[in-house]
């Protein structure tokens, strides 16, 4: 197999700020991975170096074989942050002019026309950009990202600005492009884009990687310690799951109640104790989302979805080995 980006002990420091610190990640081709962190991770950071729009402190890194982004320019698509259009140009004329940069002939007009009634913007070809609402420029950015079929898309949090209807658009279109053989790497602050989207996930807080694996290996390696009770009768006394062997902390969770276990406790023993100790009207096991998982490592608090921090350490070990391979 062979890898797409390739990122060894990467570090960036803007004065004294550390924005990223020994970062190594291998991405292999044809993957979809997501990149996910708080604002002000790194994630911004890390992407301009993969593009070679910054140049790391130190570290080695290859894209598509190419120790440079600047040497595969025309595979790769690149959808910033920052969103770039040039105002005053008409839509299409945008299209057809950033289509040609990424060396493309022929009829490229007809392959505009076609992308701008994908995005719901087949009227818009005639405005100019600066006449676009903020997610109409952003899917104009998008079609200039992918019109030229790239081998890598690279998106820096693809869905802000979008209303619910255009980031499952969006959300669809980076799909397709995956489908199509497209490596695509995307970075986001919500984590259920990612949950929906990647078969990889990146966290990133502070600048480090802290976690780096595929998402049944999260669901695998975060084992569900946690149970939503809901009692039958709304007045029942929470003290009696509590007593329940295996159960460490009993939390109300509007009329539900979050049933956290030991370390030790599997929910299929636990779960028939606790409808004998109380009727519920539902008992179900509460799996961690990405968020969960995120907040338990940056908080330190691995509790919500680990059984102890030994387990916690050796999860982020594993998972940044399983990254590497």
């Amino acid at each position: 197999m062979g890898y797409a980006i390739v990122l060894k002990n990467l570090k960036k420091t803007f004065g004294e700020t550390v924005a990223v610190r020994d970062l190594d990640l291998t991405v292999p081709e044809g993957a979809l991975y997501g990149v996910i962190g708080p604002n002000g991770a790194g994630k911004t950071t890390m992407i301009r170096m993969i593009l070679s729009i910054l140049f790391p402190d130190h570290g080695e890194l290859t894209v598509l074989g190419r120790p440079s982004a600047l040497e595969a320019k025309d595979r790769i698509g690149y959808l910033p942050e920052e969103r770039g259009l040039y105002k005053k140009m008409r839509v299409g004329e945008f299209l057809v002019y950033m289509a040609r940069l990424k060396g493309l002939d022929g009829n490229v007009s007809q392959r505009v026309k076609e992308w701008l009634g994908r995005v719901d913007l087949a009227d818009c070809e005639q405005k100019r950009c600066e006449d676009l609402s903020k997610g109409m420029q952003q899917k104009v950015q998008f079609v200039a990202a992918v019109i030229h079929r790239p081998d890598l898309l690279i998106l820096d949090e693809p869905f802000g600005g979008l209303d619910p209807v255009n980031q499952r658009l969006m959300r669809d279109l980076v799909l397709e492009e995956h489908r199509r053989g497209a490596t695509v790497l995307f970075s986001t602050h919500i984590m259920t884009h990612a949950e929906q989207l990647c078969d990889h996930v990146v966290m990133i807080h502070r600048g480090e990687k802290v976690l780096d694996q595929t998402m049944a290996g999260i669901r695998e390696t975060f084992d569900p310690h946690r149970i939503l009770f809901v009692p039958l009768d709304p007045d029942s006394d929470i003290a009696k799951l509590r007593a329940v062997p295996g159960v460490r902390a009993v939390t109300p969770d509007g009329s539900a109640w979050d049933v956290a276990l030991d370390g030790q406790a599997h929910a299929a023993s636990v779960i028939p104790a606790l409808v004998m100790a109380v009727t519920p009207s539902r008992v179900e096991i509460r799996r961690p989302t990405l968020e969960d998982v995120f907040v338990s490592i940056v908080s330190g608090d691995a509790s919500t979805a680990l059984d102890d921090d030994a387990r916690l350490r050796a999860a982020l070990r594993d998972g940044g080995q399983e990254g590497r391979r």
